[in-house]
């Protein structure tokens, strides 16, 4: 779509201020920010390992024990469906609990670490 407007000139491009290198690097280092990376990865390393683990055991399980993933449940369900199942009802209750602790602890950190940025620009 063309428009009549002329280009603009050189030299009134107005973008935002960006912080320098040096001020990432002081907030990278501040004890704020090593709070909450601290805060991130005490959540998140401790249920990645744990979320392996399991889906690793139910491979594990489906590969070198299928007399007792096939045990049969209730009706045709058997254990191995049931941990199938299981695999995705893990997956959403770890990414409720994460954005739920992101909402409540993290991002309040990370608005007053950005915040401090951008008042120092």
């Amino acid at each position: 779509m063309a428009t009549d407007a002329a280009p603009p000139e050189v030299g009134t491009h107005t973008s935002p201020t960006q912080p320098t290198t040096d001020q990432f690097v002081q907030t990278q280092e501040s004890a704020e920010f090593g709070e909450l990376r601290r805060a991130h990865r005490s959540f998140a390393f401790p249920l990645t390992i744990g979320f392996v683990a399991w889906y690793l055991l139910y491979v594990l399980l489906s590969n070198y024990a299928g007399g007792f993933m096939g045990t049969k449940v209730v009706g045709n369900i058997n254990i191995a469906l049931a941990f199938g199942l299981a695999q995705f009802l893990s997956t959403f209750l770890i990414a409720w609990l994460y954005s739920r602790r992101a909402t409540r602890t993290l991002d309040p950190k990370a608005a007053v670490i950005k915040s401090r940025m951008e008042a120092d620009l």
